[in-house]
């Protein structure tokens, strides 16, 4: 990397020696620019139209035919990308994208069923979102989707952070159900009458769950026939609590995503989440560089570093009410989903730990939801990611070939102290 020209971001601040000695690494957007295929930044395509306000929710601004490629390698399916209109947390309109994937595999009998696919994009860049990782052969959870597509379901895998990447907000809801919109708006893919199911872990699985609650309200016009999801936080300000203080172990990990957290959320909510205000001057300068990543070097950089070690004195989000009024007001539990959910949780899970999840289930059960939940007793969240998979593949590939659901049930076994 050192001989390909990268042009070296500013030094970070150095570290106490109890915190992450990691030298800074070259962002994702440093390395797309060797690459013949313009990040999105660089790209008319996604150009916002001059009548963006104009358009509905859903409506198609353009389309084009994208080559998908695993890890480089062009893979034989037709990818049509979907320009369309949304909105964001204020409900201001905006405008991001979707990829809809079809298998050449035939489907007869009825219309071919769809699995929206919300990627963990946990990023602070759009270079990182799947319409263009899609293409470049870089998408990390490109291989989770081969099954769906070896039945021949389509896949809709939309931007569901939007070309400003937001993080845990109710917008990643109404893009994603904005994203099936366009999709069934769009003649030529054949999929106006499809049944679709939501499929996301982690950061997809936050887009996913907002979306489920927001469908009745949002957008009920969109049919879903369940939501699959697992390793996600609920409770945001619980979330908060733990990832911002230094944690032992494994689960100092977590570390990362409030610096993650602050760099998405002060795009949306910028009086709030003021580094200027809150942070040191070491902490400003680990921030600006968090502005422009992808998750994959977020975490490493990120990691073992307590954003609490950073701010000034006498400030916290704690201390913060327009902080913790974000935080609370993107908290799962707003709406209840009004359609089938199967939700699991790793009660080990370094980065999100069950305070920020059991009691938001528990709200859920009691209120009704149409719900299937369990723990998973194994450590660490990419384990319980890979080993949730395949039940959560087996469940939606059930509903989406016309099957029950199945009965509700709540399974889950809490670790003590967490």
């Amino acid at each position: 990397m050192a001989g390909g020209g990268l042009a070296a971001a500013d030094p970070l601040p150095v570290f106490p020696p109890d915190q992450n000695q990691l030298p800074q690494l070259p962002s994702e957007p440093q390395l797309y620019d060797a690459l013949p295929i313009p990040v999105p930044d660089e790209d008319p395509w996604y150009d916002d139209p001059a009548d963006l306000e104009s358009y509905a929710p859903g409506q198609i601004i353009r389309t084009r035919s994208v080559q998908t490629r695993l890890l480089g390698i062009p893979f034989p399916v037709d990818t049509k990308q979907l320009l369309y209109r949304s909105e964001d947390v204020h409900g201001n309109p905006i405008a991001t994208a979707t990829s809809v994937i079809t298998p050449g595999i035939p489907w007869i009998g009825s219309p071919r069923p769809v699995v929206s696919f919300q990627e963990a994009i946990d990023s602070t860049d759009s270079s990182c979102n799947p319409s263009y990782t899609l293409q470049v052969g870089t998408m990390k959870e490109s291989l989770l989707a081969q099954y769906w597509l070896a039945q021949g379901f389509a896949i809709n895998v939309p931007d569901f952070d939007g070309k400003f990447n937001t993080f845990n907000t109710f917008d990643e809801g109404k893009m994603v159900l904005d994203s099936l919109r366009a999709m069934k708006n769009e003649p030529t893919l054949g999929l106006t009458n499809s049944g679709i199911a939501l499929y996301g872990y982690s950061g997809g699985g936050s887009g996913s769950i907002r979306a489920a609650e927001l469908r009745q309200t949002y957008a009920p016009d969109v049919q879903l026939l369940g939501t699959a999801v697992g390793g996600m936080p609920a409770n945001l300000v619980e979330q908060a609590r733990y990832a911002i203080q230094q944690q032992p172990g494994l689960t100092g990990i977590s570390n990362f995503t409030m610096w993650l957290g602050f760099a998405a959320l002060s795009r949306e909510y910028p009086d709030a989440f003021n580094a200027e205000e809150l942070l040191t001057e070491e902490g400003q300068a680990i921030l600006d560089d968090f502005r422009s990543r992808c998750v994959l070097t977020i975490a490493p950089t990120g990691m073992y570093r307590p954003i609490s070690a950073y701010f000034q004195p006498g400030k916290s989000l704690e201390a913060s009410p327009a902080v913790m009024q974000v935080l609370r007001d993107n908290s799962l539990g707003k709406h209840i989903p009004d359609t089938p959910i199967f939700w699991w949780h790793g009660i080990w899970d370094e980065l999100i730990p069950t305070s920020a999840v059991l009691p938001t289930v528990n709200d859920y059960w009691n209120r009704g939801a149409d719900l299937r939940f369990y723990t998973m007793p194994l450590p660490e969240h990419v384990v319980n990611a890979v080993a949730g998979w395949p039940p959560a593949v087996a469940w939606t590939s059930a509903v989406l070939r016309g099957l029950a659901p199945g009965p509700r049930f709540k399974a889950d076994i809490p670790l003590p102290g967490n």
